[in-house]
């Protein structure tokens, strides 16, 4: 059976890491607000953190059966999967919802663009979070990620549009 975990320090680092590098983001494209920030802060702290760690739980459990460098892969793999143009398209709906902004279908082509020019970052980070750092702090490890990478989604709406 599956315990699902959502701790107090996830909580913390997921608050504050989504919502400072969304922060950098918005102020370097002269887009920052109070509402945005706090908003972001939410999601972290809510949504990002028991969606996450628990997924990156679930990946341990059901890769424990391989060994070696397969091991490894399917571990990035199952990453990747989570990590795909529609967790992209959420976070840039998210936040054009807490800017006011017009959602429209151009987010989805937006987070495919995205997703494809990023893949070969996102494998080899993904390949080292999920092979070289502990589980305890994979999501603090991930959410850093996604914290430079949502830097990059917020100009890809200048970028492939």
């Amino acid at each position: 059976m599956f315990i699902f975990h959502y701790k107090r320090y996830n909580v913390i680092r997921g608050a504050i890491v989504y919502s400072v590098f969304d922060a950098l983001a918005a102020i370097y494209l002269n887009q920052f607000s109070w509402l945005r920030f706090f908003g972001v802060m939410l999601v972290g702290a809510t949504i990002y953190t028991f969606e996450i760690p628990n997924y990156f739980r679930w990946i341990e459990s059901k890769c424990i059966k391989y060994v070696g460098f397969r091991h490894q892969l399917i571990k990035t793999f199952f990453a990747l999967l989570y990590f795909n143009p529609l967790w992209i398209a959420r976070h840039l709906l998210i936040i054009e919802v807490l800017t006011y902004g017009s959602a429209g279908y151009y987010i989805i082509e937006i987070a495919l663009k995205s997703f494809i020019v990023n893949i070969p970052i996102s494998v080899l980070v993904n390949f080292f979070i999920q092979n070289q750092v502990k589980l305890n702090y994979r999501y603090l490890a991930s959410a850093i990620f996604s914290g430079v990478m949502a830097i990059y989604y917020a100009f890809g709406k200048a970028l492939f549009l």
